[in-house]
């Protein structure tokens, strides 16, 4: 199924739901209605951590604070019924979340400049947690890109593509997440930049993802390099970090639903991804 159509079969839902009873429906709109209740038939798999107070997070953010501000004993509302409000104090990069161009890169897209046509992309897993397991510094190489494209054909264009380390399975426990020697360096996997620039400029792929809490790797990270996510977000594109349940996907051919809330100038949130598995 093409990007754009599953795209459109979210709005075409939430249409169809506002139609009268009996209402006629145009032989185009049937089709995407079934559209719908073909994608309804597979498999969804989150993609996404719940996010809370004391979840692993870049070391110079703060905690989230979390308020009550209303609750359902308080007696206030309609007709004097309570109800249950949070405040939340966090930063915009916490918990599965995006990254738009905007917070690395001067002069680029921020959050709400993100057309909803870049949210419904194909899902490309490249899956080297058993590397990962051996090597908690593995960085993806080229040979893992071609090996996928000599099992699954090229990385197809406008791709959300993701690397898989298992490192998900560490949630919520920062210290695992981090992994840091004895000298406080992390050890935790990273994209490289020649894997990175073959995706973007080659393969034309519209995002990108993984599991920990960055895209370069922990030992240059602990160092202060960010020149992997740099890279991403200087060429006007987004990436997603902390992602989830990558181990539930396959390889190829799942669809991939990327969203987040829309903030003016937004400079990151956190994002709700799921995959739709063939």
């Amino acid at each position: 199924m093409k990007p754009l159509i599953a795209a459109g079969l979210l709005a075409v839902s939430v249409w169809a739901g506002s139609q009268p009873a009996g209402a006629q429906q145009e032989p185009e709109t049937a089709n995407l209605y079934e559209l719908v209740a073909q994608l309804k038939s597979h498999r969804f798999v989150d993609l996404t951590h719940a996010f809370r107070p004391g979840i692993p997070h870049w070391p110079g953010f703060d905690d989230e604070v979390r308020t009550t501000v209303y609750h359902y004993d308080e007696g206030v509302g309609v007709k004097g019924a309570g109800f249950l409000a949070h405040e939340y104090c966090i930063p915009g990069q916490w918990g599965t979340h995006v990254d738009p161009p905007a917070h690395f890169v001067r002069g680029t897209r921020f959050q709400d400049e993100i057309g909803v046509e870049e949210m419904v992309l194909p899902l490309v897993v490249f899956d080297v947690s058993a590397k990962a397991a051996e090597n908690p510094d593995y960085q993806i190489t080229m040979e893992d890109v071609r090996a996928w494209e000599a099992a699954h054909g090229p990385v197809p264009e406008g791709a959300f593509a993701v690397m898989r380390t298992d490192w998900s399975k560490r949630w919520p426990d920062i210290a695992a997440m981090r992994n840091e020697d004895e000298n406080g360096i992390a050890h935790y996997p990273g994209w490289s930049q020649e894997v990175l620039t073959y995706l973007y400029e080659e393969r034309n792929i519209i995002a990108s993802g993984h599991e920990p809490t960055d895209t370069d790797p922990g030992i240059a990270t602990s160092r202060g390099d960010y020149s992997l996510e740099t890279y991403i977000l200087g060429r006007d594109r987004y990436q997603i970090e902390l992602l989830a349940n990558l181990d539930q996907v396959p390889a190829f051919g799942a669809i991939a639903f990327v969203t987040f809330p829309k903030p003016y100038r937004g400079s990151g949130f956190p994002a709700r991804v799921f995959a739709v598995v063939p």
